[in-house]
């Protein structure tokens, strides 16, 4: 966020998050407040008294492969929920929590901007109601179960390079990615490598995402593998019985977090699994709950279209058996001209020359744009395109963007200025959705479930990036052998790669073909139900820049009054 952001948010006039929870029809009964502007809604709300209500249509907004800057799609999945409010459509958006680690390293937080952004934006991006905390000192608590069975003789015969669950802390930290635990002699535990993830890689965040209930989030954790045997059998929570005490501190966090947008209009935040190394969208159980509150339900899947969306489609829609009636797909003329390759940079300083009117680069650029569309036709589900307009995009840019989309025969395309007009700006992209959400659909997924291993990999690297082959290391043939061996291969793909490329090398941008996709890990997540794939140079851990944002932030000791945080 920015200082104009910030500006913007204190001029709004917050509601008591009781009243916005009573006009989206929510029963006090199943409303706990955190203050006055932020509450949890009980999971039992959907079983209890939403049951025999008909649901909404849901929209999922995602993204052409974003930039270091961002694109502004939780922006347009707040604004678009916003303005169909504004045309007497009830409308609920469900956007991921943000997480620690982007906020104090380079992205910042994850609200929203100027006038399409949910409130109060500090407290939401210092981790609101606790939920990643909780969701850390589950997955951390497993790890101390499973260390503590090596400390008494490891019963379950993990031996040397059995183990594979990891700990987790909130904030980016390079040095933890790899490291040696339980030195200083065996009264401090068995010594053995591993490795530190970001809360939002970590499986747990993943499971709560995806988690019914709380039955299934107690089924999901309970069968969350924490390594394999000897003899190649899975060694599992419940099996180390860190099961139980794992779900007791993760249940309150399964109720999804109600806020508020800059026009007082309801906003779910919760979980932040990351899409480029996790199933990367908010919760089942908030989407479930809005769409039998609202006409509209506009959720959002982190980064591009081939790793946001589709993770969307073939593992939460295929687990949850939810339906996007509309894709939305965000893009930028400051991003297509990036995907240009005309413009290398790093960190999140924008280039001068990136302002400048650029027909050419903006024409090469939609090459992403035109791929990203192609990847989503695959799923059979209506698209419409928003392009998200700053202040400094030309006309003659906009219209370069305008005759490319519409030659991509897509069911609609808009222009939006929420950022700058709130949900007077986002009108255009409103109207289109509702015509498009008018089409009858059926969802299509990019692979069966029983297909082997190896070809659902390729076939998401084949058709998705645009990948000629996939190369896999002599560890991840020696993972998929385990994996098969072991009878767990029936499971959906989640890829973990490269979120600024469809490739997984972050330079190539537009629309690269031929290249070759290096597999370089393949882990079973039992829990979240669904076998993770690293590609080469993937972290689940990431490093700090060099300037952090964080080294900006303080605290004013007079007021109390926290400065630079947005």
């Amino acid at each position: 966020m920015s200082s104009y952001d910030a500006k913007v948010a204190s001029g709004v006039e917050l509601k008591d998050i009781g009243e916005v929870a009573k006009k989206a029809g929510i029963n006090s009964k199943y409303l706990t407040k955190f203050g006055n502007y932020i509450a949890k809604v009980s999971a039992d709300i959907l079983p209890n008294a939403l049951k025999s209500r008909k649901a909404g249509k849901l929209i999922l907004m995602t993204s052409i492969t974003p930039t270091q800057l961002g694109e502004g799609t939780t922006v347009n999945a707040i604004g678009l929920g916003m303005a169909l409010n504004k045309m007497k459509k009830k409308a609920i958006s469900c956007i991921p929590q943000p997480s620690l680690g982007p906020l104090f390293g380079i992205k910042g937080g994850a609200v929203g901007g100027g006038y399409s952004q949910v409130l109060p934006a500090e407290e939401i991006s210092l981790g609101m109601t606790g939920d990643s905390a909780r969701v850390a000192n589950a997955q951390d608590l497993g790890a101390s179960f499973l260390d503590n069975g090596l400390f008494w003789g490891d019963p379950y015969d993990f031996g040397k390079k059995g183990v594979t669950w990891k700990r987790v802390i909130e904030v980016g930290d390079r040095t933890l990615r790899n490291i040696a635990i339980g030195g200083g002699g065996k009264l401090h535990g068995v010594s053995r490598k591993t490795g530190i993830e970001i809360t939002s890689a970590g499986e747990c965040m993943a499971i709560l995402a995806l988690s019914e209930n709380l039955k299934d989030l107690r089924a999901r954790l309970g069968r969350a593998i924490f390594g394999f045997a000897k003899n190649g059998k899975p060694v599992t929570a419940d099996m180390v019985k860190a099961a139980g005490a794992m779900t007791v501190m993760m249940k309150d966090a399964l109720n999804p977090n109600l806020v508020q947008t800059t026009e007082n209009t309801p906003c779910f935040v919760h979980a932040d699994p990351f899409a480029n190394v996790s199933c990367g969208s908010s919760s089942v159980i908030a989407d479930k709950i809005a769409l039998k509150l609202a006409d509209y339900v506009v959720t959002e899947s982190g980064f591009g279209a081939d790793l946001g969306a589709e993770k969307f489609i073939d593992i939460k829609c295929r687990q949850s058996k939810l339906k996007p009636d509309v894709i939305v797909i965000n893009c930028t003329v400051r991003g297509l001209k990036v995907h240009s390759g005309d413009f290398p940079f790093k960190g999140n300083n924008i280039p001068a020359t990136l302002k400048r009117e650029n027909l050419s680069a903006v024409d090469r650029g939609c090459s992403n744009l035109e791929k990203q569309v192609e990847n989503l036709k695959m799923f059979g589900l209506p698209i419409v395109i928003c392009i998200n307009k700053f202040e400094h995009d030309s006309k003659k840019e906009i219209d370069v963007v305008l005759r490319r989309a519409e030659a991509l025969e897509v069911e609609g395309v808009a222009v939006s200025e929420a950022y700058k007009l709130g949900s007077e700006g986002c009108m255009e992209l409103a109207q289109a959705v509702i015509n498009a959400a008018k089409e009858n659909s059926k969802i299509r997924y990019l692979y069966p479930l029983d297909m082997n291993l190896r070809g659902k990999v390729e076939r998401i690297a084949k058709s998705m990036y645009g990948a000629s082959e996939v190369k896999y290391s002599d560890d991840a043939a020696e993972d998929i052998e385990m994996i098969e061996k072991a009878k767990l291969d029936q499971l959906p793909i989640c890829m973990a790669k490269s979120y600024l490329s469809l490739s997984n090398t972050s330079s190539k941008k537009g629309r690269p073909r031929g290249f070759k996709l290096a597999v370089e890990s393949v882990e079973v997540n039992a829990g979240a139900g669904y076998i993770l794939v690293e590609c080469e140079g993937v972290n689940t851990m990431p490093g700090l820049p060099k300037a952090p944002r964080g080294a900006a932030i303080d605290v004013d000791v007079k007021t109390g009054k926290v400065k630079g945080l947005l």
